[in-house]
């Protein structure tokens, strides 16, 4: 064990199965410190992702439980570790970085950290975001999908809003972090939406402003005027969270941009599909498409294997000429059902021990 509290943390979450890869310039500690004291670097360090109580982490690491308590408290108001109900009382653990951590930052971010992580993704960020099964998977905007295609309920935004019991949004921290470097974005700012099974969760956040759910809908349906792409995370069961993301600020799309990473977001089970006779060649599909799978040569052409499914290019569409097909089963592969099963196919695909952090 390292006596240095940012080296140790740094280890541990990278041993988990988002990972945190290390820089040989050593980034990745500075950026921890910017956020971490030591004491809280040395005692998340040691927290595991099961959650566990005060009293078990105390009993565990030899720590008075009322101190550890108030410390444990702090950390998660600040977006350090997480928590949640257990059959034991309110437990705690370790988030991954990304997503996790640094999402947490959002209304706490400065230049600094800006200017840090942008060092950090140029240097490390690849070697995570190229990892399969990947961190995002993108749903298809709701309207783009013809009638007569199945939609099964974890591929529709729209079914994981209606499943919510408690709705909030956030402003997206992808989007400030560029900004405060000197690459702001066009795209609106106050778009990523997070639910609960709690109803009410939000009622009482300061960093997160609750919605109804037709407010949820109608940012839902904003974001994608906007020409951003719908993202959750990579399973089955149990999303808590919907990214409108672009390519121009989101962390893990800028990957197939500035990465030159193409296998960045596993695509939906959707591919768009052009009615020649309606369409009229104007080039506005085109414009609103991320991934340079549209082309018009008197009419539009999609290139099958650089669209992801998302349906953006539908809204644009002033004729209607654009809609989302569902591929050949062949051609999908179905995420992991639970968040715990894509932990353990990403622990597999990094050949790691899963169970030395549960």
């Amino acid at each position: 064990m390292t006596d240095n509290p940012y080296k140790a943390l740094a280890e541990r979450l990278d041993a988990l199965p988002n990972g945190f890869p290390p820089t040989d310039d050593g980034v990745e500690l500075r950026l921890l410190a910017h956020i971490f004291t030591p004491e809280e670097a040395a005692l998340a360090a040691q927290l595991r992702l099961t959650l566990e109580t005060p009293a078990q982490i105390a009993a565990r690491l030899g720590r008075d439980v009322s101190a550890l308590r108030k410390q444990l408290k702090e950390m998660v108001r600040r977006g350090l570790i997480t928590a949640g109900r257990t059959e034991e009382g309110l437990g705690y653990g370790l988030m991954p970085f990304a997503v996790g951590i640094y999402e947490m930052q959002v209304n706490t971010i400065d230049a600094e950290f800006a200017r840090l992580f942008e060092d950090y993704y140029r240097q490390a960020f690849g070697k995570m975001v190229g990892i399969t099964p990947q961190l995002h998977r993108v749903v298809p905007v709701e309207q783009s999908v013809r009638m007569d295609m199945e939609v099964r309920p974890f591929e529709s935004a729209a079914d994981i809003v209606a499943r919510a019991k408690a709705w909030g949004v956030m402003d997206c921290l992808c989007r400030k972090q560029q900004a405060l470097i000197g690459h702001p974005c066009e795209h609106p700012l106050d778009v990523c939406m997070i639910f609960s099974d709690t109803p009410g969760a939000f009622d009482q956040s300061t960093t997160v402003r609750a919605l109804t759910q037709e407010g949820a809908m109608a940012t839902l349906r904003r974001a994608a005027e906007a020409g951003l792409v719908h993202s959750v995370s990579n399973n089955q069961q149990g999303m808590s969270y919907i990214c409108n993301c672009c390519t121009c600020a989101c962390g893990i799309l800028r990957g197939m941009v500035d990465l030159g990473l193409a296998n960045v977001i596993a695509r939906s089970a959707f591919v768009n599909q052009v009615d020649e006779d309606a369409c009229i060649g104007c080039g506005a599909c085109v414009e609103k498409c991320q991934f340079g799978a549209l082309s018009v040569d008197g009419i539009a052409h999609v290139d099958g294997m650089r669209c992801v499914g998302c349906g953006v290019c539908t809204v644009a569409c002033p004729v209607g000429a654009l809609s989302m097909v569902r591929r050949p089963e062949e051609e999908v592969l179905p995420p992991p059902a639970t968040e715990r099963e894509w932990q353990v196919e990403r622990a597999a695909a990094r050949g790691l021990d899963l169970n030395a952090v549960l």
